[in-house]
Order: C-alpha cells, then structure tokens, then sequence
C-alpha cells in the first residue's frame, strides 16, 4: 500500500511527460497503480496500510526502543504463526513472571498499536498473543522450523534499530532465554572454608546465531562474558564480573 505522497511523487512524473513504462521502471510502481491513480488519488476507507515496513519508502517502527525489546523476546520465547487470513504473535511468558507479561504487552501495543492483544493461559506459562497480517514483515526472521534449526540474521534495519537501542535487546534477550541468579562459591581463607555469594547473570539459547548477536552487542557494550555448553544443548552465557554485574544491573535487572 503506498501513501498519499508517493502516490502524487510518481503521478508528477507522468505529469512530466515520461511515461508509465518509465515511471514504473524508475519507482518500482506497477502501471496498474498508476492508472489507478489516475482516476482516484485518494486511496478507499480503510485500505491505507499502518504497517511502516509496507509504505513507501519503508519506515523502521515508530517506536524503535520497543520494537528492540519485543524483538529480544521474539528471539528468545517468541514465534510467529500463519493463519488461515493473518499471523499471530504469540510469546511464552512463565507465570512466575507477571510483570514480565505485562511489559510485554505494552511492547506489543507499542509496535502494533492497532492491533489488540489478549492472554492464552498454558500449562506453567501464558501465550501474550496478537493477530496482524504484518508480523513476518517486522520480524523477517520468521520461518519454518525451530529457530535454532535455520539462519538467524538481522536485515540492515533492524541492525540500525538495535545499534541505537542495544540494551533494549539485550533486556529481551535475559528476559526470554536469560535470568539473574545469586550464585555461591566457597575459599579457604585463614584455614577455614568460607562460603561466598555473587550476583551472575545467564542467558541460553540453541541458536549459534541468536548466541553471537548477544554476545556482539554485549562486546559493544563493555560487558565481559564468558560461555559454556549447556548440558541440554546449546550455549551459556554467563556475565559474572562485578563491574559488568553493575552495568546489566542498571539496564536489566532481575524478572518480576
């Protein structure tokens, strides 16, 4: 769907003289559009498209911040689902984490404001759930198969996106596939065994690819990790070092 300014840019083309061949050559526009337009400019109720990967140009989300924490969740609990006439977003929250739901719905309000979002209760968790024809557009990533099963690659604008809101995918990131956790080790100091505990933070996931873009943005970031195989498969991260403690602190912190 093309809005309003599109639509006169390429009819003041053929205003110009050039023809529908070349104006269609020149903007991508198909002459069927453009005959179109000629007889009626405005486009009918209720067909403007409010998808901003579908206008043209396309946009990046009008609300980027969240766009890069709904994308950390998708990432990590999320998936995308075709349906007879539309998608479905639907991310696994555990019921642990009620404020963990909540947050998430107002990511998914903020992405797709026209579009309504409701709660699917499961065993152990809830499916914070919206229908929209557009999600395979913002999350391009969505495909068959398990994620950790195919290609995970960020197109160029969702590299913009998480290069000016990094910590936002990171916080989706821990907040799906990671938690903070008190750990505990012990020393002998003195010639007694003495018992010490530390904040670490942990994320785990399958997918090489979804490994390393959490692992790049936490180089990015100054934050210092270290990793391990996860016994089920897949990769820990764990961030363990006080200073970098402090920092995901400050942007992260612990579910709720």
């Amino acid at each position: 769907m093309y809005d309003l300014d599109t639509r006169r840019q390429a009819l003041a083309l053929v205003a110009e003289g050039h023809s529908l061949n070349s104006v269609s050559r020149r903007t991508g526009i198909s002459r069927w559009c453009l005959r179109a337009w000629q007889q009626r400019l405005e486009p009918l109720p209720g067909t403007v498209t409010t998808c901003e990967r579908c206008s043209r140009p396309p946009r990046p989300p009008a609300d980027p911040a969240a766009y890069a924490y709904l994308l950390g969740l998708y990432l990590g609990d999320g998936c995308v689902s075709r349906l007879a006439r539309t998608y479905t977003l639907r991310v696994a929250c555990a019921d642990a984490w009620p404020g963990l739901m909540d947050t998430c719905e107002a990511a998914i309000r903020a992405v797709r404001p026209e579009n309504k979002v409701f709660r699917v209760q499961r065993p152990g968790c809830v499916n914070v759930t919206a229908y929209s024809r557009h999600w395979p557009c913002l999350f391009p990533q969505h495909g068959p198969g398990k994620k950790h099963e195919r290609a995970i690659e960020l197109a160029g604008w969702q590299e913009e996106i998480v290069e000016a809101h990094p910590w936002e995918l990171i916080r989706g990131l821990v907040h799906s596939d990671g938690c903070r956790i008190t750990n505990w080790t012990t020393r002998v100091v003195g010639g007694r065994r003495k018992r010490y505990e530390y904040p670490r933070y942990l994320f785990t996931n399958k997918s090489a690819d979804i490994t390393r873009l959490y692992t790049g943005t936490l180089d990015k970031l100054g934050v210092a990790w270290t990793s391990t195989r996860h016994r089920n498969g897949g990769t820990n991260i764990s961030v363990a070092r006080n200073a970098s403690v402090a920092l995901m602190d400050v942007h992260i912190g612990p579910k709720h």
